[in-house]
């Protein structure tokens, strides 16, 4: 299809080149996060049962279960979220932190405030497959499915948010929609980076097909697996659109991506302006004026409902036995929901005076726009990947 050529080779060849450079920045690459919030929903853990995934309580749970601590070990290594900053990085975060202004949070997903949140280099920890499968982790995706995503009564295993008998209004498929498009993002990373061998000196990491083919080949997943990759594509228009809306934003000569280098600062700022006006550029662009178009009060019950929604899909997460996922996937939230509100938040982005104005009514805190950029990095990412598939998948037929 003319249209999806077009839209690959944007995100290929436009985006993911200047996004990747920008998320290796200091700005991007550390996010502030509370790993250690327990689960509101369920107690029984099994960490070192998830091999890859496991965590710091592994051996008791090993000795229990009669495994390996050598095993154990690994898998705690694999899975754990490496926490590791110099004293000169800790330094810099405090300083930057000092001249973050205090900002509207939409989703409700930032720790920021916790005493027993963290920053972790996201550049340390690569989303990529732990392990984290089976029960505990559909455990995780049907509780975001069936509680949080206005899920259609029609809807059959697997889950199948494009039912058109379903009944749901526009908003509520479309929210749906982009939850099933991040599920599929996951699993394109997992399937991208999986770990193909190992031995005592190294690890091999690399693309997976046949794991790629259960879950997303038309036969494999009757017929569910193009629609998991049209959501994907759905999720990646609204996160695109989400970017060019957001540019008047960070136009306004009083923003800077702060950290406390002047130079790089600049730089990385008209990096990021390059890559919005690219965003803005793209000819297929989402119409989301279709999006809380009706009666305005009940416009506005929906929008409470979206953030909400997000909320609860926090606190989810926070179920997640693998701490490395539960990095990504509080992140990702964040990103997405901080991608709803801007376009919530059209009118007053348009208002926003290009001026000296330093306390615009809207306003993004230092982790929505880290998780924001880095959300779209993973789903543009993922994009990227499919193309990589399709031709391991073609290498194959021959």
């Amino acid at each position: 299809m003319d249209w999806m050529v077009t839209f690959c080779s944007f995100n290929n060849k436009e985006i993911f080149p200047k996004l990747q450079k920008l998320l290796s920045s200091d700005y991007f690459r550390f996010y502030k996060v509370n790993l250690n919030n327990p689960c509101p929903f369920w107690t029984d853990h099994s960490q070192c049962g998830l091999k890859y995934c496991a965590v710091k309580p592994c051996t008791e749970y090993s000795e229990a279960a009669g495994q390996d601590i050598e095993e154990c070990e690994k898998a705690e290594k694999l899975g754990a979220v490496n926490g590791s900053l110099s004293d000169e990085t800790r330094q810099a975060l405090q300083e930057w932190k000092k001249h973050d202004d205090e900002s509207d949070r939409f989703c409700m997903l930032d720790d920021e405030d916790s005493p027993e949140s963290q920053y972790v280099d996201l550049l340390l920890n690569p989303e990529r497959f732990t392990g984290y499968r089976g029960p505990e982790a559909w455990r995780i995706w049907n509780s975001i499915y069936e509680e949080n995503c206005f899920k259609p009564y029609s809807v059959k295993r697997p889950l199948n948010p494009l039912a058109s008998n379903s009944g749901l209004c526009v908003e509520k498929r479309a929210f749906f929609r982009l939850i099933s498009g991040l599920h599929a993002s996951i699993n394109i990373h997992l399937s991208a980076r999986y770990l193909l061998d190992e031995n005592w000196f190294e690890l091999k990491w690399g693309h997976n097909v046949s794991e790629f083919q259960l879950r997303f080949d038309e036969e494999l997943t009757e017929g569910e697996g193009p629609k998991r990759l049209r959501n994907l594509y759905f999720l990646y228009l609204i996160e695109l659109r989400a970017l060019a809306k957001i540019l008047p934003y960070f136009e306004r000569p009083t923003f800077h991506l702060y950290t406390g280098q002047p130079t790089e600062d600049n730089e990385n700022k008209n990096l990021l302006l390059e890559l919005l006006h690219v965003a803005k550029s793209f000819p297929l662009h989402f119409d989301e004026t279709a999006l809380f178009a009706g009666n305005k009060k009940e416009a506005m019950k929906l929008k409470e409902d979206f953030k909400l929604t997000f909320k609860n899909i926090s606190r989810i997460m926070d179920c997640v036995e693998c701490f490395k996922c539960r990095l990504w996937g509080k992140l990702q939230t964040q990103g997405l929901g901080t991608a709803l509100k801007i376009l919530f938040s059209e009118r007053q982005i348009e208002a926003m005076p290009n001026t000296s104005n330093t306390n615009p009514s809207f306003q993004l805190s230092r982790q929505e726009i880290v998780s924001l950029f880095n959300a779209f990095g993973r789903i543009s990412t993922s994009v990227r990947e499919l193309e990589n598939f399709r031709s391991l998948l073609s290498n194959l037929k021959q």
